[in-house]
């Protein structure tokens, strides 16, 4: 049995890769981007260093408005086709849980409120 599906580079299967299978799975660390231990000290953050940070930072803020809406629209797509949407059957059982829970809130807020009228009458009356 041949299966003519294409893999990537890292070894992942396209088809897989572009649409989801509705399961959530764990992110897969690789090695490369696991950090190597040297067994050298840390070093600490210099102030220059966070001043280039903060120029930098100011820049890219300072582009180009229709660049950076394409930009944020092109990236809002991207995080919609990570989203997994409910079918017909899960969406009318959520639409009528939340009718439900509605409707049992409004008709217990109208209930303390109908009494908390007769008590400031009977109070006030």
């Amino acid at each position: 049995m041949s299966d003519e599906r294409d893999t990537r580079e890292d070894g992942e299967d396209t088809a897989a890769a572009t649409r989801p299978s509705g399961k959530r799975s764990a992110r897969r660390v690789r090695a490369s981007d696991v950090p190597a231990d040297t067994g050298s000290v840390a070093t600490l953050d210099r102030p220059s260093a966070s001043r280039k940070a903060d120029k930098t930072a100011g820049k890219a803020k300072s582009g180009n408005p229709f660049k950076r809406l394409i930009k944020f629209l092109r990236e809002v797509i991207a995080e919609l086709r990570k989203v997994i949407w409910p079918n017909r059957k899960q969406m009318a059982t959520y639409t009528a849980v939340v009718l439900v829970f509605v409707v049992f809130m409004v008709a217990f807020i109208a209930g303390i409120d109908a009494a908390f009228i007769k008590g400031v009458d009977w109070l006030f009356g």
